[in-house]
């Protein structure tokens, strides 16, 4: 049977992990590497991190990556810039129409305000990013807005975000080319109360190819 999550790569791959739902997950990902997400089950949410692995001051900019591509949605040919105006990584290629730039991720504090005071214990994705993070000695002062794969957040007419139903499907992906040595982290979504993991948070597959 045809592996579909590896058909049409390039290179050779050098790293192929499943992530579990609700799990964190960190990886470098050198110049020129490609990094492969990919959406196993469907509808699960990918929310993501980068640093530059030789110096992690510098680090994905929200802010830089929207303005330089006047557009909140991440497609093919999207470049991830840093807070230096550097580009970070680029989406060479992805089966699903858009990606989340502006949803952020889900916390304590934010499930505590949207879905009432019993969410408070429930695991978060910046409790996911402050694991992955402290392995190398980063703390939540070094966490910046974050992008959301797979993650469908439309922004409605009077402004307001909505968190509605992925629009990604069982095998879909979304795939990043390295353009400087880069710490990538992951919060494969935990999140149950909306949704963008369909309330049933699954597993992710990394791959990486050089």
């Amino acid at each position: 049977m045809t592996d579909l999550a590896i058909a049409g790569l390039s290179g050779h791959i050098i790293h192929d992990e499943i992530v579990p739902a609700r799990a964190p997950w960190l990886h470098e990902v050198k110049a020129g590497q490609t990094l492969r997400i990919v959406d196993v089950e469907g509808n699960q949410a990918v929310d993501f991190l980068a640093y530059n692995a030789k110096d992690d001051a510098e680090r994905y900019s929200a802010q830089d990556t929207i303005a330089a591509q006047e557009n909140i949605y991440l497609k093919t040919g999207a470049v991830l810039l840093s807070n230096e105006g550097r580009p970070m990584m680029t989406i060479t290629a992805t089966n699903v129409a858009y990606h989340d730039t502006i949803g952020g991720a889900c916390s304590c504090e934010s499930n505590t305000l949207r879905y009432g005071h019993f969410t408070k214990h429930q695991h978060s994705c910046v409790d996911n990013f402050l694991d992955a993070n402290a392995r190398e000695g980063r703390n939540k002062r070094d966490m910046v807005s974050n992008i959301n794969f797979f993650m469908n957040v439309p922004v409605e007419a009077d402004g307001a975000l909505g968190i509605v139903d992925g629009i990604s499907a069982p095998g879909l992906m979304v795939e990043l080319r390295a353009e400087m040595d880069v710490t990538v982290v992951v919060s494969n979504c935990p999140q149950i109360n909306n949704p963008c993991n369909g309330f049933n948070p699954t597993s992710v597959r990394m791959i990486v190819t050089a």
